[in-house]
């Protein structure tokens, strides 16, 4: 059986057009099922998974943060250092109003609004990384180095132990 071929996502398309090197990587989709199913099903560390939230700040503008998939993403420490009031995870209809993707298929790369962009600084001591490809049960492989070139992350430290 051939695997389906997801490749034409706003996020590949995005991808393609800065010239990010990634490979494919398929899974079942899980509901509910996070970074601990994807990792598992890959054969790869849930550290190395990075996840794709959408959260927004006091005055609902949305913002994305990028965080190791067996971490957690302190808001509090989060705000403090985006100089805003208070920043929380968007409901599930704001989160794919602002990036165009399905909860649980959201990707950094293509998104429907130009957003700011947050990064766990750990992340870049990874080799590399395996993030949300625009479809659920889709990741693509990338170097960190890479992601920062093509999104331009502000790194901060706000990493919990999940």
């Amino acid at each position: 059986m051939k695997k389906p071929s997801h490749s034409q996502t706003p996020a590949t398309q995005f991808l393609r057009k800065q010239g990010v090197e990634f490979t494919e990587h398929f899974y079942e989709y899980v509901e509910k099922g996070g970074t601990a199913v994807s990792s598992e099903s890959l054969g790869v560390p849930e550290h190395s998974v990075v996840k794709t939230l959408m959260m927004e700040d006091e005055s609902r503008a949305p913002l994305v943060v990028l965080m190791h998939g067996d971490r957690k993403v302190s808001t509090k420490n989060l705000a403090r250092h985006a100089g805003r009031k208070r920043i929380e995870p968007c409901q599930p209809e704001v989160a794919q109003r602002h990036s165009g993707y399905q909860v649980g298929g959201t990707s950094p790369f293509g998104t429907r609004k130009a957003m700011p962009v947050f990064m766990e600084r750990s992340i870049l001591d990874l080799d590399r990384i395996w993030i949300n490809g625009g479809r659920r049960g889709y990741l693509v492989c990338i170097a960190p180095s890479e992601l920062v070139r093509a999104l331009k992350p502000e790194l901060v430290e706000v990493a919990l132990e999940g």
